[in-house]
């Protein structure tokens, strides 16, 4: 089947206003993978996985879908071909799959921890979508009704806005789960279990919560604005909602079977003065705790990458490397491999999830420790969203600096690598440096 492709004459509206044009969608998935932004829609079949029960659907026409009785696990639904799709761009999706999978999900693929009662797991396979390339976006289909599915897609970008999203509320200020103290005695137990020999690390991290109502798709455009991520992105099913405001890759899967992963440990504030943030990012650069804690993770994730790599083939390409982003600087190493012939992507995946950088080590013991010391399940933060093409190429993020909405209930996570020598003070504010320009920019919704 001849790929199906037509310019849209959409360019003047942003990703928040299409997908508000979208929004009736079954699957409606974007995301901005490091500019080069796709929307998806309307999936072959998908999989969403919720209070402990998989379910698969199959699309009738269109729109509509039908509950197959027996579903398939991710492993058999994701079906791969190694003979690479012709590259419309370099590193890009083409067809395949997308979806998000949560820290709760991939965290009880290793030990029986709690789950939020949310989806917790969605993948779709795509084959039709909208591509942003060379300042325009187009529309691609791959199956035989290619040319239906664009003219309904043309019909609903065509309408006029007259109905309005429901605007996001809060009820009340997002706030804080834990109190100051509550925090500090988390923190204090983790050195217990460091000085006991249980860990290394744990990645400690806190929830931000408030009720609210309407829509988190109605601000997606402020909140992309905001943070200038390059792994931002949005999901909806039914009453949940994901943004994504991630600035962190957590595996690429590029063309022969090479991998990448670029784990972020080490943070500090930005600052408007120039003097003074060139003095916080030159304390990053040299903070031997910092580096530390960094090699800890790149150490973590050699070994889960080593699994399914070749031999000799997992390399560390960068160390301690800094990135700015628009609050905070950030270390960052990478990490490259050669996969094994014969492993299936997914599979590799998910073995990997949850990434090293946002458990600790050792891996299955910290996740312990999350589930006894964090008391409330994290739901899709630190999970990841992304995609595979059919030829197993993609893209995969982390999913921090991401805000979930699941009917009235809004939440926002933080947190940082806890080590030996991890200062509690230090640790506590870095939650709020990562997350306080999102936080402001949500409490001007509040009533």
């Amino acid at each position: 089947m001849s790929q199906f492709k037509q310019k849209l004459n959409i360019s003047s509206l942003s990703v928040s206003e299409i997908l508000f044009q979208l929004r009736e969608l079954i699957g409606l998935v974007y995301l901005h993978d490091q500019n080069s932004p796709i929307i998806s829609f309307l999936p072959k079949h998908y999989l969403i996985f919720e209070n402990s029960t998989s379910q698969q659907f199959t699309q009738l026409e269109l729109n509509q879908y039908h509950q197959i009785t027996h579903p398939l696990s991710i492993i058999n639904f994701a079906q791969f071909s190694k003979n690479p799709i012709s590259a419309i761009e370099s590193m890009s999706f083409k067809g395949g799959y997308i979806g998000f999978i949560s820290y709760d999900y991939c965290s009880n693929l290793c030990v029986k921890t709690a789950m939020r009662s949310q989806p917790s797991l969605f993948l779709g396979e795509y084959s039709s979508y909208l591509k942003y390339h060379n300042g325009e976006w187009y529309f691609y289909g791959n199956e035989k009704n290619s040319v239906n599915t664009y003219n309904y897609i043309l019909s609903l970008l065509s309408k006029n806005k007259s109905d309005q999203l429901e605007s996001l509320s809060l009820q009340d200020q997002c706030t804080p789960r834990w109190s100051k103290t509550k925090y500090l005695q988390a923190f204090s137990k983790i050195q217990d279990y460091i000085k006991a020999g249980d860990c290394y690390q744990i990645n400690l991290t806190q929830e931000f919560t408030a009720k609210a109502k309407g829509s988190l798709l109605s601000k997606s455009n402020d909140f992309w604005q905001l943070t200038h991520a390059p792994y931002a992105g949005y999901v909806k099913i039914n009453e949940f909602e994901l943004l994504s405001c991630s600035p962190e890759l957590f595996i690429e899967f590029d063309n022969k079977n090479k991998i990448k992963t670029r784990p972020i440990k080490g943070t500090m504030p930005r600052h408007q003065d120039p003097e003074q943030d060139l003095i916080s990012k030159e304390k990053l650069t040299n903070s031997k705790k910092d580096q530390a804690e960094n090699v800890m993770i790149v150490d973590l994730l050699r070994n889960d990458l080593s699994v399914y790599a070749e031999t000799g083939s997992v390399k560390t390409t960068k160390l301690f490397e800094i990135e700015s982003f628009n609050q905070v600087h950030h270390m960052v190493s990478e990490i490259t491999a050669t996969l094994k012939e014969e492993v299936n992507p997914m599979q590799m995946l998910l073995s990997a999830l949850p990434g090293g950088s946002i458990t600790g080590a050792p891996k299955i013991r910290a996740m312990q420790i999350i589930d006894e010391l964090e008391e409330s399940p994290r739901g899709a933060y630190c999970g990841s969203l992304g995609y595979f093409n059919y030829d197993g190429t993609g893209r995969w993020n982390i999913l921090i600096r991401s805000i979930q909405k699941n009917q009235d209930n809004l939440s926002i996570w933080a947190g940082g690598g806890i080590t030996i020598a991890s200062d509690a003070e230090a640790e506590y504010q870095e939650c709020f440096d990562k997350v306080s320009a999102m936080l402001d920019l949500l409490n001007t919704w509040q009533k």
